[in-house]
């Protein structure tokens, strides 16, 4: 009996051992659609952190604390996204990190603001996110007026002229409309023409038949990777041979899977180095844990994944023994992180993060080439 009980002591012990080191574990949530038209790319991301910090944990994490991701899908709906984020941060974790979506991101800041929850790395581009600063929001990714604005300025600099602007009626197709009108401007050139469709019910084949008798030369198209698909196909079947250029938010596997032959040559923007570009640091560091991984390739999602996870992890690093929320978010401000040939650098009025765009080029392997 006294051998039991020693037994039962002992087990409690070890039970209650494991339970503090399961509770040490360093949290950082992630609540984003996993599911639903944004899935595909928010998979990637993650992917991309998970990888960093799986690299991290291996060599004793921090302070000899594992860091653990942890998901809630917010099927891109922005109630859902708030429940989740009340959810995670009942959970204790230390920050939130690649949001996805204005819409969802915008609708967890009064959670952000009640929790003093930090947000790094929100896959949102939207300037009323950025003016004024939000406190709790911690930009890594350059603007969608910088996105769109870059975009215009490469098919100006290969030559077109001709160039009809195509958004979704949204908040976001509204503020990145805005960086494609500037850069126009900033070059001298004026849209032929600035048009809308509703992102529920995109409809884009009257519209591209339209652009095609037209004969314009290039369209910028904005918008959610459905409708973009739809868009593409629908200008390619009216016969048009137009450039067509789009944001990040499609930069991903599954919208070039999506489009099939009629990939090759989209133009996409770009917010972070080339993936596969071993003279960059960041991408070295990041193709060097892939393969060690036994993974192929980066694609651009994981590898702005990647750089949101080392983001946190330099962060954890200066925020001391006894990490906190309070102890995260002091340690930001202020700071100047070398992430790997790219520096971030956030202060109290300026969360702005990294300023860097390029554009890419789907090729006819369906990777994007720059």
């Amino acid at each position: 009996m006294k051998r039991w009980v020693g037994f039962v002591a002992s087990f409690a012990t070890c039970m209650a051992m494991n339970g503090a080191l399961a509770q040490s574990n360093l949290r950082i949530g992630m609540v984003a659609g996993f599911s639903g038209p944004v899935a595909g790319i928010v998979r990637e991301s993650a992917e991309g952190a998970r990888l960093y910090f799986d690299a991290v944990n291996a060599q004793g994490g921090i302070n000899r604390q594992n860091i653990e991701l942890v998901t809630q899908d917010d099927k891109y709906d922005t109630a859902t996204a708030v429940a989740a984020a009340k959810s995670l941060a009942s959970q204790g974790v230390l920050a939130l990190m690649l949001s996805r979506g204005t819409g969802p991101t915008e609708a967890m800041l009064p959670v952000l603001k009640e929790n003093k929850l930090p947000l790094i790395a929100p896959a949102t581009g939207a300037i009323g996110l950025r003016e004024p600063v939000q406190p709790w929001v911690y930009h890594l990714r350059a603007s969608y007026q910088k996105e769109a604005e870059r975009a215009v300025k490469h098919l100006v600099g290969i030559g077109v002229k001709r160039i009809t602007i195509v958004q979704v009626n949204d908040p976001f197709g509204n503020d990145a409309g805005k960086g494609a009108i500037k850069g126009l401007d900033d070059l001298k050139l004026r849209a032929l023409s600035n048009l809308r469709f509703d992102r529920n019910k995109p409809d884009l084949a009257p519209t591209m038949q339209a652009i095609a008798k037209a004969g314009i030369e290039a369209v910028v198209l904005i918008g959610p990777a459905y409708a973009v698909v739809q868009g593409v196909n629908a200008l390619r079947a009216a016969g048009s041979t137009a450039h067509v250029a789009t944001l990040s938010n499609n930069a991903s596997s599954e919208f070039v899977k999506a489009l099939g032959e009629n990939a090759r040559g989209i133009v996409v923007t770009q917010l972070f180095p080339y993936e596969r570009s071993t003279s960059n640091p960041l991408v070295r560091e990041a193709l060097g844990l892939a393969k060690a991984a036994g993974r192929g390739e980066l694609t651009p999602a994981q590898l702005e994944g990647f750089a949101a996870a080392k983001l946190i992890v330099e962060t954890l690093k200066r925020a001391g023994k006894d990490i906190s929320r309070d102890s995260f978010a002091k340690a930001l401000e202020g700071s100047r992180i070398d992430l790997g040939g790219l520096q971030v650098n956030y202060t109290e009025k300026e969360h702005n993060g990294l300023e860097f765009t390029d554009v890419s080029i789907v090729g006819p392997d369906g990777k994007f080439w720059r």
